[in-house]
């Protein structure tokens, strides 16, 4: 069976959608399925033509490029999206992460007609706009990373709520088993992009308050983006620079030694649909605290796997990180429920069934209604 798989991004850019995919994909190949990966071409990858893990992987210039204005340009993308689609004969299209480029499937969904399976991530809250409305209306089946972020794809187009499902981001535990929490002296991991969504600025300005109360703790903040100068300047000023570490990008593969290394994970975001950080830290047997926003509730239990607190909220954010660090054995016992809801509710095989299961469905369902056409 033969899957188009069409994603906002892919390996090598990093982020919460890349990664999955990128495990994702090898895995239901071992099901039996057959991919090939369409995505817009992007600085950090290249060439046009690739290949991940025996994937072949297409790079088109969908958008954020002064090539792609134009009709001339809109008439050359829908000649090569028509040749791929009828070359390769996809079985099922599967959307992964709606936006702008959607709009070169749409023009040529007729070339092959296959069932289309949409997924919903964060990167849909900023994309709210008539293509996004046109690809969920097109879609045989919506699938939400979370509960939140498919309850604003069906208030945006109601219709979906009878062809739509949710299927939990999933991780596999890793290999590393988890070190006692250390507290002496505290480490304060905050990971990800450096973007405003994080909000890294507010982890910042709590961590102020809590070297008043550990002035030996430190708050490591991992990954990179746009806004690391901006940070950094902002630490200078608060004069806590001293107790910073910016790591810059973190590889996946470090990831789980470095929230081993931590005390707890704070994730003070703005927006944010279903974070894979809570997942990586629950495995490793962190307590978080973050913000009560998104599909972060749906991950992390207010007070019992981590502490929950109003976005914006920098004042909250620091009593939060206190608490637990004044409270060694209530974060101990929270990091230990963590990682028991982790491996129950969010398996990596869950993740992976729930597509299987998808998948066969809808093709099959395309089959019959071939048959009997």
């Amino acid at each position: 069976m033969r899957i188009l798989f069409w994603s906002l991004t892919f390996w090598p850019d990093i982020g919460g959608i890349e990664v999955l995919a990128a495990k994702l994909l090898p895995a239901l190949r071992q099901c039996g399925y057959q991919f090939m990966v369409v995505t817009p071409q992007t600085q950090t990858a290249s060439p046009r033509d690739a290949q991940y893990q025996g994937i072949p992987i297409t790079r088109y210039t969908f958008q954020n490029s002064t090539e792609a204005v134009g009709i001339d340009h809109v008439v050359e993308m829908r000649r090569k999206i028509t040749e791929l689609k009828c070359d390769f004969a996809p079985d099922l299209v599967h959307i992964n992460g709606v936006g702008a480029c959607d709009f070169f499937h749409q023009i040529t969904s007729h070339v092959h007609p296959a069932p289309l399976l949409v997924t919903l991530h964060g990167e849909w809250l900023q994309r709210i706009d008539a293509i996004v409305s046109r690809t969920l209306r097109q879609a045989n089946w919506v699938a939400g990373c979370s509960a939140a972020i498919l309850d604003r794809g069906r208030q945006l187009v109601p219709e979906i709520a009878a062809r739509s499902s949710i299927i939990y981001n999933g991780l596999q535990v890793p290999p590393l088993a988890p070190q006692p929490l250390c507290f002496d002296p505290p480490r304060i991991l905050c990971l990800g992009r450096l973007v405003s969504e994080k909000g890294i600025d507010l982890a910042l300005k709590a961590f102020v308050a809590i070297l008043d109360r550990f002035p030996q703790a430190r708050l490591i903040v991992g990954g990179n983006g746009p806004l690391r100068p901006e940070l950094q300047h902002q630490a200078t000023g608060y004069h806590i620079g001293h107790a910073v570490d910016f790591l810059g990008w973190v590889q996946p593969d470090e990831v789980p030694s470095l929230i081993n290394g931590s005390t707890l994970v704070l994730m003070p975001s703005r927006e944010d649909s279903m974070p894979l950080v809570a997942l990586e830290a629950g495995l490793m047997g962190r307590p978080v605290v973050a913000t009560n926003v998104g599909g972060i509730p749906e991950v992390v239990i207010h007070e019992q796997t981590g502490i929950l607190v109003e976005p914006e909220d920098s004042d909250a954010i620091a009593a939060g990180v206190v608490f637990l660090l004044s409270h060694r054995e209530t974060a101990r016992q929270m990091g230990e429920a963590a990682r028991r809801r982790i491996e129950e509710a969010f398996s990596w095989e869950r993740h992976v069934d729930a597509y299987d299961a998808l998948y066969k469905r809808l093709i099959g369902e395309a089959e019959t209604k071939a048959s009997c056409a």
